[in-house]
């Protein structure tokens, strides 16, 4: 093939042909330059006007490449970083490359997808939102009220009686999927019936009614308000998905017994065991289905010869990354890897939610070592699903519910501990993090009416809490616009500011599903 451009970008020569590039690198001689690919432990060094145009021209070539996948997405890959603000992106992609000598030249996983937008998260009654409010909205396509699920904003937190009502309820991709017969599953670090992965399949007026107990605590009746752990098993799409992994045991047993690894009783006042009852119904409709509640039996599932896989691994949340018993709890990614092999036996294709939800908890708690290493968990986790399934048929998606207050402060240098001192404030000569929060309970004043000295203590340990400027019990959540980055077919309808209930009806044209526009229309 004929070169169509010759470009000398400090030591290498770029080659432009029709079919694309190619980048012969010269011997490095008394330059100093590095090339890209030389991934030397101190990046900095040879960081000139060659380095960064050479940088920048290959950068460029890459996006000159890039063409629009328009073919029908057989399978969905959601990955949702609950809390995982762009402030919390940049940190966890500082906080890899200390670990692999890059530092702030590393690029998470999903930085390198082809397209990315952001979402405008703020919910039909609130500015900031929560949880379960912004899933509806990326799930259902839906905006609706602060702290409910599945619903639209005729219901209001706690109203029983509309949550009831059918002109009111949602419904998710995941029952767009399953319309379309083809498999779903969902996968969270968090309770399987907490606010993100419950409103794949639940419709409720309080994300707290996890159980019949929580609905009595709220004075309304269980037995006319469903609880959500109920929905999960009985409901029209729970009682459907393929796979079901993470946390939450409590809301699934009687209070009379006790959890199979604490002790501690459920919380179910109503004596069912949906655990048993999920068995029992699977096997009574001919099903293979299989139950585990540790990391060893999940290895040893047959996937061949199951046709339904629940795992609860937890009596609440599982254990943080950097707290887990790794004999007996999975990680974010061997629970992603499993769930994909499960679904894969469906030929039609399959939807998949993978939640990293303890990166919001470790915010809410000002522990950045917590949250970020949690993100960089999910990182691992979506490289495993790019291994595992074919680009051309496959959309992967990531992207957060909403921010957080966490922010990077001072001016350190480049290499700087991401969670170590940012720098010496001039005007009380007293140091601080890189890593502070807006609000928390972080927040600390000496007897003198001081800041505390962050220098004295480990600031990198799992326990010590960041800065913050307003006290309280737990971070709030934070009102920025959140990131979405997509690869796969259609993944070039992600590339401006949208509203997040838009979401999930670019991703039902992609893979034809649900009520609205669809790609196969076209075809």
């Amino acid at each position: 093939m004929r070169p169509l451009q010759q470009l000398i970008l400090g030591t290498a020569l770029l080659i432009l042909t029709a079919e694309g590039y190619t980048l012969r690198q010269f011997k490095l001689g008394d330059t100093g330059y590095h090339t890209r690919a030389s991934n030397t432990a101190d990046p900095i060094q040879g960081e000139d006007m060659a380095f960064w145009r050479r940088d920048a021209q290959e950068t460029l070539l890459k996006q000159l490449k890039l063409k629009n996948k328009v073919t029908k997405a057989k399978n969905i890959v959601f990955f949702l970083g609950d809390g995982m603000s762009i402030s919390t992106v940049t940190a966890a992609r500082i906080l890899k490359g200390s670990q692999t000598g890059l530092y702030e030249r590393e690029k998470l996983v999903w930085e390198e997808f082809p397209h990315s937008a952001f979402s405008k998260t703020y919910t039909a009654n609130a500015q900031v939102p929560d949880s379960a409010a912004t899933a509806t909205a990326y799930l259902h396509g839906v905006k609706c009220n602060q702290g409910t699920i599945g619903v639209d904003s005729n219901v209001k937190e706690n109203d029983c009686e509309a949550m009831r009502n059918p002109a009111f309820q949602t419904t998710s991709i995941a029952k767009w999927f399953q319309d379309a017969g083809r498999s779903t599953g969902l996968v969270t670090t968090a309770r399987v019936t907490h606010a993100t992965p419950s409103a794949m399949y639940a419709h409720t007026a309080n994300r707290d009614w996890e159980d019949d107990e929580s609905v009595l605590k709220s004075d309304q009746n269980p037995e006319l308000c469903d609880d959500i752990a109920e929905q999960l098993i009985f409901g029209e799409t729970g009682k459907n998905f393929k796979v079901i992994l993470g946390g939450g045991r409590r809301h699934f047993t009687p209070e009379n017994a006790s959890d199979v690894e604490d002790g501690e009783p459920g919380y179910r006042t109503d004596g069912k065991n949906l655990i048993d009852a999920w068995k029992e119904d699977k096997a009574s409709s001919g099903f293979r289905a299989s139950y585990v509640w540790n990391r060893p039996d999940l290895d040893a599932v047959d996937i061949k010869n199951t046709d339904y896989l629940m795992g609860l691994f937890s009596y609440s949340h599982m254990a943080y990354a950097v707290e887990r018993d790794t004999a007996m709890d999975p990680s974010l990614p061997e629970m992603t890897k499993k769930a994909i092999e499960m679904l894969q036996k469906d030929k039609n294709g399959f939807f998949l939610l993978v939640e990293g939800g303890r990166i919001d908890h470790g915010n809410h708690m000002n522990s950045a070592r917590r949250s970020l290493t949690e993100a960089v968990e999910l990182d691992q986790a979506v490289q495993v699903a790019l291994d595992m399934t074919n680009p051309d048929e496959t959309i992967i998606l990531v992207t957060a519910d909403h921010a957080h207050s966490l922010s990077i402060n001072g001016y350190p240098d480049r290499h700087n501990d991401i969670l170590g001192i940012g720098e010496v404030s001039k005007s009380d000569n007293v140091s601080y993090t890189t890593v502070l929060y807006a609000t928390g309970p972080g927040h600390e004043i000496t007897p003198e009416c001081k800041r505390p000295d962050p220098s004295g203590v480990d600031t990198t340990d799992k326990n010590y809490k960041q800065t913050s400027a307003v006290h309280r019990n737990s971070s709030t959540h934070e009102g920025s616009d959140v990131g979405i980055w997509v690869t796969g077919p259609h993944s070039h309808l992600f590339t401006g500011v949208y509203e997040q209930n838009y979401i999930p009806h670019a991703l039902a044209y992609a893979a034809c599903v649900g009520d609205g526009l669809s790609f196969c229309e076209n075809e």
